[in-house]
Order: structure tokens, then sequence, then C-alpha cells
């Protein structure tokens, strides 16, 4: 009889949110999603630049599918848009399969992200482990900051290839065009985001004038206040270095209108792999930011992660049609909500219309914005977005850890993140198979090893831990353990915790070369999960019912 398939039931955090809604939890959300609101436009833009699109891309994202995800997410507090993570991945798409087919892929990425949620697959995005998030996470920002260069040293390159070597070629080879000015606004930028103090850090009740200040300005989010100065610094001073309007020639003071990109099948099946990378990715920096969220804010009801993909999903699968690129959860915003008061996901909606309002109201004065300043705002994003102490610490992990994780990395910067994912993946399953089979045991009894205690010719063994594939190869060997007067073999079960099909067929090959020697086999003390599938399999009719026993002492009195 088939297992029926139970569906998720669709139903987003708001709701429930909006039952007992106030006036002060009201406006603590507006507060906090004007806050986000400020902080998300110019990280919108740098985003869509590093990833080879317009800057509006981004905004346009952050807007619709920030919006799509609050309203519909199963997270109180979840910031959704572009991400840091999806640069490297969208960079290439557009690169060897064009916008319209990125397009295509994303919306295919939102088909599937909505049908993990609605199947109930969220759990299982958890248990993708460590090392491998952390060593494409920090792959892909060493790929971001290389990226960076490019702007940040005002480089006379018209695009740059997606190979990291041939990235690495490029810049050197461009060196001669190099410009000073954009170098400059970069890093005095990037030196201002890093020294602009953080509201996270200041204290709950600072004494003295320059606490004080120091604590107001905290409030003013840093890559906004080096977006205007470096604005200001290229308007009045003139500065040769390459801006939005001479790029990309401003941005549209309009939200753009509903469209189809071109679809076909025959291009539908190229885009497998890149389309289950972006779900995949998203599925993983979504999840991540909301159990993120959650460990800032214990107050909150935890996170949905079904629900939460399916957000994502119906995200993802709407914002191309008005120009977008993929979104998820982002931590930079969902940590600034957080830290500005919000309660429910009303703040998320209205970080959304703040980046709505900004875009018809201020969109022309984007136009004198340098790329060496979103350079700067992007590298210090890039070194955020890296657990680097993580490889400081490899030294106290064993080999398996330390090769998955690195592993991982080099694969992420080298080739490209569904290989390093892939490779990873493997590596983890394979160090896993050789640690279990390595904790699987077989062993003389310990209570009747010693001469003497058991009849003549009476073999009692002590399995231990988990008979699989990875481990049959000890059971195989048993016979050879056997002395010459051996006619009859217990094997005492009580901590085989469980047995897959090939541990069932070692069982039945031993026990049909015990047969071949005239030497009888006994279990005794099997639990539930091994008795289960022994019986299933139709080994416990071959055996004998008589030969599996309740205990050591009863299978010793059977045989003597």
């Amino acid at each position: 009889m088939p297992l029926p398939v139970t569906i998720h039931r669709f139903r987003p955090r708001l709701l429930d949110a909006l039952t007992d809604y106030s006036r002060p939890r009201f406006l603590a959300d507006v507060g906090a999603g004007l806050t986000v609101g400020i902080v998300a436009l110019p990280l919108a833009m740098a985003f869509a630049i590093a990833s080879g699109v317009k800057p509006e891309a981004g905004i346009f994202t952050a807007i619709i599918a920030g919006l799509l995800i609050s309203a519909l997410g199963g997270s109180q507090v979840q910031i959704g848009g572009p991400a840091g993570a999806f640069i490297v991945i969208v960079y290439g798409i557009v690169e060897r399969y064009g916008l319209a087919n990125l397009l295509i892929a994303t919306s295919l990425a939102g088909v599937l992200l909505v049908l993990m949620g609605l199947l109930k697959l969220g759990a299982l995005v958890r248990y993708i482990p460590v090392s491998i998030v952390i060593g494409f996470t920090n792959g892909i920002a060493v790929l971001i900051g290389l990226s960076q260069l490019k702007d940040l040293l005002g480089l006379n390159i018209e695009k740059m290839p997606g190979d990291f070597f041939a990235q690495i070629e490029v810049l050197a080879t461009n060196l001669h065009s190099f410009n000073p000015a954009a170098f400059g606004i970069g890093l005095a930028c990037l030196a201002l985001v890093v020294l602009w103090p953080k509201s996270y850090t200041m204290p709950v009740a600072p004494k003295g004038v320059l606490p004080h200040l120091r604590r107001w300005a905290a409030h003013v989010p840093g890559t906004v206040v080096v977006l205007v100065l470096a604005t200001l610094a290229v308007v009045v001073l003139k500065l040769p270095v390459e801006t939005i309007g001479s790029r990309f020639g401003g941005i549209p003071q309009a939200l753009p209108a509903f469209t189809l990109p071109e679809f076909s099948w025959a291009t539908a099946k190229q885009l497998v792999i890149p389309t289950i990378t972006i779900a995949l990715l998203g599925a993983i920096e979504s999840l991540l930011c909301a159990r993120v969220a959650d460990n800032m804010a214990p107050q909150h009801r935890r996170h949905d992660p079904n629900q939460e993909l399916m957000a994502q999903g119906v995200a993802n699968l709407v914002t191309p049609f008005f120009g977008g690129i993929p979104a998820t959860g982002t931590i930079a915003r969902t940590v600034t909500n957080v830290r500005a008061g919000a309660g429910t996901p009303i703040a998320g909606i209205v970080h959304a219309l703040t980046l709505l309002a900004i875009v018809l109201a201020a969109a022309p004065l984007a136009e004198h914005v340098p790329l060496a300043a979103l350079a700067g705002i992007l590298l210090f994003v890039a070194w955020n977005m890296g657990e680097w102490r993580e490889f400081a610490r490899l030294k106290r992990f064993l080999l398996p850890y330390r090769t998955t994780l690195l592993g991982t990395f080099v694969m992420t910067v080298v080739f490209d993140l569904t290989v390093a994912v892939e490779v990873g993946l493997l590596l983890a399953c394979g160090f896993f198979i050789y640690r279990m089979s390595t904790l699987f045991s077989v062993k003389p009894h310990p209570g009747h090893s010693a001469e003497g205690d058991l009849p003549p010719g009476v073999a009692v063994f002590e399995l231990f831990g988990s008979l699989f594939f990875g481990a049959v190869g000890k059971i195989e060997a048993l016979p050879g353990q056997l002395g010459a007067d051996t006619r009859c073999v217990v094997l005492e079960m009580h901590r085989l915790i469980s047995m897959d099909t090939s541990g069932i067929d070692a069982l039945e090959q031993l026990h049909r070369t015990l047969a071949r020697q005239d030497v009888a086999l006994v279990l005794a003390n099997v639990n539930p999960q091994p008795l289960g599938l022994i019986r299933r399999s139709g080994f416990e009719a071959e055996l004998g019912p008589e030969n599996i026993v309740p205990n050591v002492e009863a299978a010793v009195q059977a045989a003597a």
C-alpha cells in the first residue's frame, strides 16, 4: 500500500501576527521598515551591478520579492531580496545563457521552491553539513571580492569573465588603466563603512556627549552615508570616475510593466542545472537566515521552514516577470530589522514600500553614484559574509571536516557552486560511511569469553553499531576467526541498533557459509528494527525461528 503524501498547509505568518495587532507594535514595525528600506537601497543596486545586470533589477527585486516574502513567509522578521550569495551564480548564468534565460531559470526555481514547501522538505535543507555551507559561503565571498576589484581600481574593462583564473588574468593585463580617483573613493568608502558606528554595538544608556553622538549616528546606516558623500564628491569635484549614469544611463523612475520572457522547452532543458542551483541556494540561504532571526528574537515564534520555502518560491516565480533577479532571505537586512525593533512581517512590507517611494521620488539622483563606492560597500559585505575564523580553527577538527570544508571552498572558487556542493556532499557522504563502518565491530562477547565459560564448540560474538553496506566486510571475515572445533556461532545483537538490506544479505551469506561447515548460527537479543527486517526478508524462515532467541544464555543452553 503506497504511503499517503501530505501537503503542507499554506498559511502565512502575517495572518497570525495580525490577530492581536496593536498601535505600538505598528509604530515599531514602521520604524524598523523605514530603517531597513534605507539600508536595502545601496545593497540592492550593488548586488545587481555585481551580478551583471542593471541596478534597477536589484531594486525591483527588493521591492517585489521583499513584499511577497514578508507577506507570505513563515518568519516574523525575515527580510527578503537580492543577496550577495547569488552574485556569482547570477553573473555566471547571464554570461553563459543570457538575461532572458536567467529570468526563466529564476521562475522555474520558484516553482521548485513552492513544491519543496508543499511537500514538507524544508527540514531536509538543514541536513546539509555545516562544513559544506561554510566552504561555499567563504568561496562566494572570495569571488565577490575579486569581482569588485575592477570598479575599485577603476580599470577600463568592458566585461569581466566568469572564470576565476580568467578574471585574475584580465585584471593583471589591465592594471595600466588604473584610476587613482576611483581607487581613492572606493578605499575611503570601504574605510567609512567599516569604521561607521553600528547600532547593535552601542550602549543602551550612553553617558557623555560623544557617546550620545555616536549612538545617534549609528541609527543612520553607514552605507547610505557612503553613497551620499561619494556622490557629492563626484558632483562637486567633477571626479573622472564611472557612475551608474555613465554605465547604465540612470534608474527609471517607475516600476517595470509585466512582461513574459521568451520561453521554449529546448531552452528550458538547458537550464536544469542553473534552476536547481538557484532553488538550492535560495532554500539554504533563506532557512539559515530565518534560523539566525529566531536566535536573535527568541520572544517570537520560530519560523515555519515549509511556509518560508513556499513564500520564497512565489517571490522568485513572480519577480522575473518584472525584470527582477533571484531573491532569498538576507541576513544583513534581517539583522537590521530585528535590531530596529520589528515584531511582525509588517516591517518587511514597509521596507518594500519605502524602496518603492524612494524609486518614485529620487531615482534620478542615483545617476551620479560612483561605481567605486558600491565596490567598497560590496567588499565590506564580502568580508562580513565569509566565516574566515573557521580556517584558523581547522586544526581543531579531524581530517574529514577539514577536507570537506577546504574541498568545497576550492571547488566554489575554481569551478562553481553546483560542482562545489556536489563534491562536498560526496566527500561528506564518503567520510560518513567510513566513520560509521569504523564504529561497527564484531567482538567476542565479554560475558562468555573466558575459557571454560562456554560449552565446547560454541562461540559467542557481540555486534555493535550499525550493520550496513559499508560494514559488511567484518561479518564476511567472521568464519575465518572460528576454531576447527566450532559447531555453533551465537551473535549477540542487543547493541546492533540498525541494519540495512546489505547487512541482511551478509547474514544470509554467513549462515550459508557456516552451514556448509556444519556450524549452526543463532541470533540472540535482536532489536526491533533488525528483527523486522529479518522477518520481512524471509531470513527468519531460512534460519529457523528456533534459532532467534531472547538472550545469550538461552542460545548457549540450546547449543549445549
